[in-house]
């Protein structure tokens, strides 16, 4: 699944081509990718402006020149691209969006395995008490706080979205390793300096993938159809068996949460 990072790149690759275009024409191939059901999507933002596009966790948010919004989740195979529109259209296409372009061009949302979809939220308020802090903004102290709260592994804690926004298997994974903590460590156990330690290597850890534009393991494409290259540089993640880049100790992997999970047990000792 997509994570900060990824998700993160594709807003970046979108902004330019699609942020200040109006809405021509709108094609919604399936319904049921559509929450609340029942909205009359295609009415609500034809001949409207895309004032902004912004992420929120995992989420891609578009918000139109009447102040009104939708957001975007990639679910585990979702691709958001940019094209002209007599491009081959794949299959699993759920949505095209028509921008009054020139040449023209065309949003597609293509999900095979359906876990993302479109949600319309209108001029509704952000959920913040569902969704917690962004983890590149979030302090210390309110990081320490919200995993005091809890005796979850630290893993499965920080895969929480309402402790922490936009982290997932991969980034969790990677900033353990950086900080040097056991996945299985309870949350609610770790010592102040060892979560301020957690902190410096979240904001690192997704700080470098997103200068290599994210992480692509199999469907990740950013808005123009690239990959990102940042798996090439994982330190843990799907390294199972393969000497550790710091120690040459072998990376061992478990399964937490029905997730795997990879880690170093020399480097990050129990």
């Amino acid at each position: 699944m997509p994570e900060l990072p990824e998700v993160q790149t594709v807003v970046n690759t979108l902004r330019p081509r699609v942020r200040g275009r109006t809405i021509r024409d709108v094609r919604l191939t399936r319904d049921d990718v559509l929450t609340p059901a029942g909205v009359d999507f295609a009415r609500l933002i034809e001949g409207r402006t895309v004032a902004e596009i912004s992420r929120r966790a995992k989420r891609i948010v578009f918000t139109l020149d009447d102040g009104q919004r939708f957001y975007i989740h990639l679910g585990m195979s979702g691709r958001l691209t940019v094209q002209p529109p007599d491009d081959p259209l794949p299959r699993h296409t759920h949505l095209l969006i028509g921008l009054d372009a020139e040449p023209a061009l065309e949003l597609r949302f293509t999900d095979p395995r359906r876990f993302g979809g479109i949600w319309w939220l209108g001029v509704a308020p952000d959920e913040d008490g569902v969704v917690g802090p962004e983890p590149l903004t979030v302090r210390p102290a309110q990081l320490a706080r919200r995993l005091a709260r809890t005796t979850r592994a630290i893993k499965n804690a920080l895969l929480d979205q309402s402790v922490i926004a936009g982290l997932g298997n991969i980034y969790v994974d990677e900033s353990l390793f950086a900080a040097g903590i056991h996945p299985l460590t309870p949350a609610n156990t770790l010592t102040t300096e060892q979560v301020k330690g957690l902190n410096r290597a979240i904001k690192s850890t997704l700080r470098r993938a997103l200068r290599h534009r994210g992480s692509t393991l199999r469907d990740y494409r950013d808005a123009d159809g690239n990959a990102g290259g940042f798996q090439s540089l994982h330190r843990v993640y799907g390294r199972a068996g393969e000497p550790c880049r710091a120690c040459r100790s072998a990376i061992q992997r478990i399964v937490l949460g029905g997730r795997s999970t990879h880690f170093c047990g020399n480097c990050q000792p129990r």
